[in-house]
């Protein structure tokens, strides 16, 4: 399975504050490890299908991750909250 951080995805977290960019990196490699087959879902990732290719990942009820899943390929598209995701889905 292929694995891409998108220029949207970096500009997300690039104004965050250190303890939300250590917590979005830990919940992108459990992810990583869920869909490699390394670790079974946790009830706490709140794992959705929000449309046909995007899902989103959730620590939380602040901080989400939506990313695109396609057969063998993860695009990570946007970090936020549900408000930037929903507006994000909406363009």
């Amino acid at each position: 399975m292929k694995y891409e951080f998108k220029p949207s995805f970096d500009r997300s977290v690039k104004s965050l504050s250190p303890e939300t960019k250590h917590e979005i990196k830990e919940l992108c490699i459990a992810l990583i490890d869920i869909l490699s087959g390394d670790q079974d879902i946790s009830a706490g990732i709140g794992l959705k299908n929000l449309r046909k290719n995007f899902w989103e990942i959730r620590k939380g009820l602040k901080l989400r991750i939506l990313f695109r899943w396609r057969a063998d390929h993860i695009e990570f598209v946007l970090a936020g909250t549900h408000n930037e995701i929903k507006r994000y889905l909406k363009r």
